[in-house]
């Protein structure tokens, strides 16, 4: 056990052959289930029953309201079932539409293509966007000292076989583009605060990952980002405005009850998709009032913790992947394919850690988040534990040791030191 550990400790199980080999594995078994599912396909319904792309269903389904000049549709619940068993046949189970106005623009666009090719162009415009971002994290040449010992490859194998890919392609959903704003804003702060702050603006689309980011932004100093993201917000909702009229917010306000009530605190969706604290006391039995307060303390123990990080000496790199994984963290409303806002968080780190060296323990805590979405699912609904959020927590945790230690103390105390 004592050896077990210290391989662990160390990390030095993690080695480059075995990191390629388990990704190239997943890679591939991504691949072969994906491509049963579409040849097994009955038209756009898989043999389950469900719409090919689920989650994407109802993106299209408000998408075609939209072209029919009804844009306040879809947040009436019975008329966007209607529409999507109209579309995939009346067995298929509903799907609901979420998202704020802004998002009607994107599925008006998709729904001018047919079904298949909508989907497919959606996925693969989105992944492009978030491969590029995660390029700009590991490849920035304004980041001191730069990232060491990581090839075009690595990061691109890396990248695409994180698990989390997998549900997202599966479920058609939107992680690769709320993963690339979050980077890309995150990339860019510092060179184009302006641009940085018209991607968080965007994110709005997503306004439950928008908790934690102003904490930062104000305790650093951010002005002029901040400044461009309330803009950007503003425009987006001017245009909603202009383009859909007013009823169309008045419809979306009105469907947010159902998401609270239903998804969020009875579970509809079920408990073992969501990866949140709030999610794991009400899957426990926790009243709502105490779910939401357990919540409310990660909260405002994360806002603590970002703006003493944000304010510190810490290299900017730990400053992104804490923000990264916070803005997951603070939100009780977060479902696994959320977790490629991890990709990011785990990049930051990760270059960090090749640029100046790993602490014991992270290499391990990373290899487990970038797992993490392979099981969190199947794990929280045969155990009751998410395990997607103990492994989000000790990543924060060994971050916020790793700035302590190398960047709050005198820089003459000595590194060998700290590390015994």
């Amino acid at each position: 056990m004592a050896r077990v550990r210290e391989v662990l400790r160390s990390g030095a199980w993690i080695t480059r052959e075995r990191a390629r080999l388990v990704a190239i594995a997943i890679l591939l078994t991504s691949a072969a289930g994906l491509a049963y599912l579409v040849m097994t396909a009955n038209g756009l319904v898989d043999t389950q029953g469900r719409p090919l792309g689920t989650d994407f269903s109802s993106f299209y389904a408000a998408g075609s309201y939209v072209l029919d000049d009804n844009p306040d549709a879809p947040y009436d619940l019975a008329r966007q079932y209607a529409r999507e068993q109209a579309i995939f046949g009346a067995a298929t189970p509903f799907y609901g539409r979420l998202y704020p106005p802004f998002f009607l623009f994107i599925a008006g666009a998709l729904a001018l293509m047919p079904y298949a090719l909508a989907l497919v162009a959606w996925q693969a415009a989105t992944l492009g966007l978030y491969l590029l971002a995660i390029r700009a994290i590991l490849r920035s040449p304004s980041l001191d000292p730069p990232t060491s010992r990581l090839t075009t490859a690595d990061w691109l194998l890396l990248a695409v076989a994180f698990p989390a890919v997998l549900i997202n392609v599966g479920h058609g959903q939107n992680g690769f583009l709320t993963a690339a704003l979050l980077a890309g804003a995150l990339s860019l702060l510092d060179r184009r605060p302006l641009l940085a702050g018209i991607f968080f603006g965007l994110l709005a689309y997503k306004p439950q990952f928008g908790i934690m980011i102003p904490v930062a932004l104000v305790a650093s100093g951010r002005w002029r980002c901040i400044a461009a993201a309330a803009a950007t917000v503003a425009l987006l909702v001017l245009a909603t405005v202009s383009v859909f009229g007013l009823p169309v917010w008045h419809a979306f306000l009105e469907s947010t009850r159902f998401t609270r009530l239903v998804v969020l605190e009875q579970g509809d969706p079920g408990w073992y998709k969501m990866q949140s604290v709030f999610a794991w006391a009400r899957m426990w039995g926790a009243p709502i009032p105490l779910a939401y307060t357990l919540q409310g303390a990660l909260v405002a123990s994360l806002a603590a913790a970002l703006i003493w990080l944000w304010r510190s000496a810490a290299p900017y790199r730990l400053q992104a992947s804490a923000l990264c994984l916070a803005v997951i963290l603070a939100t009780p409303f977060t479902f696994d394919y959320d977790m490629l806002v991890l990709a990011p968080a785990i990049a930051f780190f990760a270059a960090d850690g090749l640029a100046r060296g790993f602490d014991p323990w992270e290499k391990t805590v990373l290899a487990a988040l970038w797992l993490m979405p392979l099981i969190a699912r199947s794990a929280a609904q045969f155990t009751g534990i998410p395990l997607g959020v103990p492994a989000m927590l000790a990543l924060f945790v060994l971050l916020l040791r790793r700035s302590t230690i190398h960047f709050t103390l005198p820089v003459a105390f000595p590194r060998r030191i700290l590390l015994k």
